[in-house]
């Protein structure tokens, strides 16, 4: 496999793989935040995240989309300013230690066929793989609809642009096949 080639040549290690795909939306485009309801699929492009576990509580993450490598201290994670790529699996990272999910790091490859900025939700399709990763090698269980809750949360507080929890929760139900989902957005709320 071509990102695990990759991966290994940058981090000098072997790796495990995630994936998360992309999602088209059917019905329901901003209905989620007015509590109405949403139907995303699940869809054949994804992203796929290249994770070996670290001891030094950094992240290093590698983005093939971009050709650019991040590196951040967990103790110390901010967002890189305005829209940049690497703010989605930082976030996902910061939400995941809000949560009370200690993190012991990780070097992360991250590559990926959700086109960009397409409305397919590339950004979420990033988050979810890249939070199966870290929850995986820091060895917590994977609860899907938490995952897409702390994947929104990264979205909303971390990385900025408000989002409905279905863009999250259709990458992390709909993999690995094509699923559509039926959201009450409604469930979406604190109240």
């Amino acid at each position: 496999m071509q990102l695990l080639d990759a991966f290994k040549e940058r981090f000098v290690t072997t790796a495990s793989v995630y994936r998360a795909p992309g999602r088209v939306n059917l019905i329901g485009e901003h209905t989620d935040y007015n509590d109405g309801f949403v139907l995303p699929a699940a869809i054949e492009f994804y992203c796929w995240a290249a994770a070996a576990p670290r001891r030094d509580g950094k992240l290093v993450i590698h983005s093939e989309n971009f050709n650019e490598t991040v590196e951040a201290d967990l103790d110390s994670l901010s967002p890189l300013g305005t829209k940049h790529w690497a703010n989605y699996p930082l976030g996902v990272a910061w939400a995941l230690l809000q949560a009370g999910k200690p993190l012991t790091g990780a070097n992360i490859y991250i590559a990926g066929d959700v086109p960009l900025g397409a409305g397919l939700s590339s950004s979420a399709a990033v988050e979810v793989a890249v939070g199966f990763a870290l929850l995986n090698h820091s060895g917590h269980a994977v609860d899907l609809a938490e995952l897409a809750q702390l994947c929104q949360k990264a979205e909303n507080e971390f990385v900025a642009p408000a989002s409905g929890l279905w863009i999250n929760l259709s990458p992390a139900l709909g993999a690995p096949r094509m699923r559509f989902c039926w959201i009450a957005a409604r469930w979406n709320t604190n109240s």
